[in-house]
């Protein structure tokens, strides 16, 4: 939704571990990209957000552009649970490869595409998609692009139990 834009951009500048999207970026994620994005809140405060697509060459494909949940939240399953829900979605009917990018010292983020892997029974991959120096001119660390799939669509329950 729409007003949900500003609310993602806040939680998202909360979280130190996070690269900032422009705000417009996420008002564009949470009106064209709805489908394929989600957002948890709690207590009236939005406290998780998913964003992520489809790739138009790779229908089989859902791509994980970004996971955020508050300190508050965290420890609860509620990422793995985010993406259960959008792979549950009619919008991900026949998507059978789960993809996104991490840079290696992003631990939470290896814990929580490895246990995806596991809940799935799918293999996990990984290879360097974007160097620190070659694509980033050093300000950034590598992104490594991590595969898991390909996974049957009735698994995605998995990702959604407690």
């Amino acid at each position: 939704m729409s007003t949900d834009g500003s609310k993602v951009w806040k939680l998202i500048g909360a979280t130190s571990a996070l690269d900032d999207n422009s705000l417009y970026c996420n008002l564009l994620q949470a009106t064209h990209f709805a489908a394929t994005c989600a957002i948890a809140e709690q207590d009236g405060e939005v406290v998780g957000w998913l964003s992520g697509y489809i790739p138009p060459e790779h229908p089989d494909t859902y791509f994980v552009w970004q996971v955020c949940v508050s300190d508050a939240a965290r420890g609860q399953g509620l990422g793995r649970r985010l993406i259960g829900d959008v792979l549950a979605r009619p919008v991900c009917r026949a998507v059978t490869t789960l993809q996104c990018t991490i840079t290696h010292d992003n631990e939470p983020s290896w814990g929580l595409f490895t246990g995806i892997g596991r809940k799935l029974n799918a293999q996990l991959q990984q290879v360097e998609l974007f160097e620190k120096d070659a694509h980033f001119d050093g300000l950034h660390d590598s992104e490594y692009a991590v595969s898991i799939g390909p996974f049957s669509p009735e698994k995605v329950t998995a990702l959604t139990s407690a």
